[in-house]
């Protein structure tokens, strides 16, 4: 199993705008994280700081693993971009694999699962742009599962979904969780940030409170 992943004095800003300011977190192997807080208060910063999409402007990050996924809040594929869900569920295995690695037998086992965790299957040979706002959240959300990352990011994994695709999202972060995998999650839900084991608040770039919640207490 992989080590904690830590943070340490994090600040970051946006050209003049600070978006975060003195931020000392960690994540373990096998818990769920949730980030809450209101628009603007630096969530998508801190999963973006964690994927390596954007570097601090101090402070440390440490025990960020080689293999990390980052599903974003909103896809920027266009609708009309003529991409089967499983050519976009493939990337994540390109992602794991590299780029000029043709997929394997195991590969493609691994890209069907996934699919299928996410009730995406019968989907595989349909376009983006043909796709519900759940399915295309889904079908993202299997990108993220079959690149089998250590540590797993989730931006607003709930925004306009339906409850089907509420309770697959929920089943797959468990199993991730039962893994061993790292996950966090940015999210407004308050329901789903109580089954987390962990709540970070932020506010306006600042830490608010930490809060383990019972059962990582009990574990």
């Amino acid at each position: 199993m992989h080590e904690p992943v830590h943070l340490t004095g994090i600040c970051h800003r946006y050209g003049r705008l600070p978006s975060l300011n003195g931020i000392n977190l960690e994540f373990h192997p096998g818990t769920v994280t949730a980030l809450v807080g209101g628009n603007g208060s630096g969530k998508s910063t801190l999963l973006g700081l964690l994927a390596g999409t954007l570097r601090p402007t101090s402070g440390v990050i440490s025990g960020v693993p080689t293999n990390t996924a980052l599903v974003p809040q909103h896809s920027t594929v266009p609708d009309l971009f003529p991409v089967t869900v499983r050519r976009t569920v493939s990337m994540g295995r390109w992602r794991a694999r590299g780029l000029m690695r043709s997929l394997s037998r195991s590969d493609r086992g691994i890209v069907d699962q996934a699919m299928s965790c996410m009730g995406i299957a019968d989907l595989a040979d349909r376009t983006l742009g043909d796709l519900s706002g759940g399915q295309r959240q889904r079908t993202f959300i299997a990108q993220g599962l079959a690149q089998q990352a250590d540590l797993l990011l989730l931006d607003e994994p709930l925004a306009a979904v339906d409850s089907t695709t509420v309770l697959m999202i929920d089943q797959a972060i468990r199993a991730e969780k039962a893994s061993g995998t790292t996950v966090v999650i940015a999210t407004h839900h308050w329901e789903q940030a109580n089954t987390a084991d962990q709540v970070i608040v932020l506010d306006r770039g600042q830490l608010a409170t930490t809060t383990l919640t019972e059962q990582q207490e009990l574990a």
